[in-house]
């Protein structure tokens, strides 16, 4: 069949960049050509698994469910005995999925690992709108799947929220569509009901813009929450608003206009917190249904914890919406997926960014963004980024249309591709290091040994850096967090280089859980050991 570039310019914009694929870093790979779903939301486990996550009343999948596991859903106008999947979990190791059964609507949900690695997952629509869901992952042959709390739900029914884990290791819920409330997970006994956060409503305009927030806990125990082109600093203790800053101009960030947003890797003495946020659709774009209308390409910088914080901007190499911004061992950020026009919604955007970019906050500004080898699969509305234990990004899902549709311009996507930035080219190899020994829990501020092997003598002082697993959806990594180690200079010992390192000091700079540990050496991470940090 004769394509027309008319219909689909994008094919020609790949066309044009794949003449320089070998002069771009980074290397893309397919790990999986049919994973059953397209992933809405995605989590890496302690056990080298993925969950994927797509919503319920979606009809067919391409997974089936074990048999005699079906389920009735009087929601799903297609299905109303389901026999499908629609979450699976992925082995990292083997490429082999497996179903699992999620009873209730989860789409457009919320999640974050609790201190116990269990992948708490909260909210919904419909069946799901209340729920409380816990996945406690466990090794790839061993069985596990999804169970629905009877005790407990939602005080308030939550669609597009937002999840963070605090320094207790309890959860904050934050938002949703209509729910211009915060609550707890684990309920808190001495407070009765969700507490109204009024900055939600008062960010809302006529295409809602407030979803989804983008929440990050400081260093200082306190929350950045920013919707639509604001933000506070939120005392959860007392519940209240501490703290304005300024507005960030260039249009709406959230939901349904949303870029992403991360906050910088913690290091030094670690009571500075800087966030980043980029992209977004222009205002109005939703309310139009405009599928052309340019994204922004601004970012804003701000120091959250400066007492006068200011804005700081700067351009990415293209615009953006429905992008994700993903934290790498080494305190760069890779920005990946989404459009380059429309905005989020079924069917709202068009001309796909095959392009990742590099963004190295050290550099001087101007200089913070590199432009990476372009992939060929467009990851448009509902796809995902999530770092791996190996260093490499996962991507999965898009599927910008209401049911499965693998006949559209930009179809039902269920390939697993892998992105594998610059720090992982085969030039690399022999400064890349190898964890030989770590424990496997340290507590806050203990004193512990990394004893690493390197193929070439080290230069330098080789980095020993946490980060978590976050819960990706809808273009925001909930919870994520990299944190840089106190360290001393390693020192060869017995064929392996020691190096002396301090845990967070902590649940503010880093709440309890399941860290990944990377060693990085010049610029190079190792394969992540896993560490559970305690109290």
């Amino acid at each position: 069949m004769e394509t027309s570039f008319s219909s689909r310019p994008w094919l020609l914009i790949f066309i044009t960049l794949s003449t320089v694929h070998a002069q771009l870093p980074g290397l893309w790979e397919l790990l999986v050509s049919n994973a059953g779903l397209a992933s809405m939301h995605t989590a890496v486990t302690r056990f080298n698994t993925v969950v994927l996550l797509d919503r319920t009343n979606i009809g067919p999948s391409r997974k089936m469910l074990p048999k005699g596991h079906c389920r009735y859903d009087r929601h799903d106008d297609v299905l109303k005995k389901d026999c499908y999947a629609h979450s699976v979990v992925f082995d990292l190791q083997t490429n082999e999925i497996r179903p699992l059964m999620i009873l209730t609507d989860t789409w457009c949900s919320s999640g974050q690992f609790l201190p116990d690695g269990t992948l708490l997952q909260t909210g919904g629509d419909l069946d799901g709108f209340k729920k409380i869901r816990k996945f406690e992952p466990c090794e790839p042959d061993r069985f596990c799947d999804w169970v629905e709390l009877k005790d407990v739900e939602l005080i308030n029914g939550r669609w597009y929220a937002t999840n963070q884990i605090l320094p207790d290791g309890t959860v904050i819920i934050v938002g949703g569509r209509g729910t211009n409330t915060v609550e707890y997970y684990p309920p808190r006994k001495t407070q009765n009901g969700a507490v109204e956060l009024k900055f939600l409503a008062e960010v809302e305009d006529n295409q809602m813009d407030n979803l989804y927030p983008y929440v990050h806990l400081l260093p200082n125990s306190h929350l950045f929450i920013f919707a639509n082109n604001k933000a506070v600093m939120y005392d959860h203790e007392d519940n209240k608003v501490i703290h304005e800053y300024p507005e960030l101009f260039g249009g709406p960030r959230n939901y349904p206009s949303a870029g992403s947003s991360v906050m910088l890797a913690l290091d030094g003495d670690f009571k500075t917190a800087v966030i980043v946020i980029c992209g977004g659709a222009e205002y109005g774009a939703f309310i139009e249904r405009s599928t052309d209308t340019p994204a922004h390409g601004s970012c804003g910088r701000i120091i959250a914890t400066d007492p006068n914080p200011v804005w700081e901007m700067e351009d990415m190499p293209f615009g953006r919406v429905m992008g994700d911004m993903v934290m790498l061992p080494t305190g760069d950020v890779l920005i990946i997926n989404g459009a380059q026009s429309g905005t989020q919604g079924f069917e709202m955007a068009s001309n796909p960014c095959l392009n990742p970019v590099l963004y190295r906050p050290d550099q001087p500004i101007g200089l913070r963004f590199m432009t990476l080898n372009p992939g060929t699969v467009p990851r448009m509305y509902h796809s995902t980024a999530n770092l791996l234990p190996d260093g490499r990004v996962l991507l999965a899902g898009s599927n910008p249309h209401y049911l499965y549709n693998f006949a559209a311009e930009f179809p039902t996507e269920l390939r697993l591709e892998a992105f594998s930035p610059e720090y992982l080219s085969l030039d690399r190899a022999n400064i890349r290091p190898v964890i030989e020994g770590i424990p496997e829990t340290v507590r806050y501020g203990e004193a512990f040994d990394v004893f690493v092997t390197v193929p070439l003598p080290v230069v330098g002082v080789v980095e020993v850096n946490f980060g978590n697993a976050p819960f990706a959806t809808h273009s925001f990594s909930q919870g994520q967090r990299l944190v840089k180690l106190t360290v001393t200079p390693s020192v060869p010992v017995d064929g392996r280089y020691r190096i002396k390192c301090t845990a967070p000091p902590n649940g503010a700079v880093a709440p309890p859980g399941y860290y990944m540990a990377f060693a990085v050496n010049q610029g190079v991470p190792s394969v992540a050991r896993w560490v559970h940090l305690v109290p």
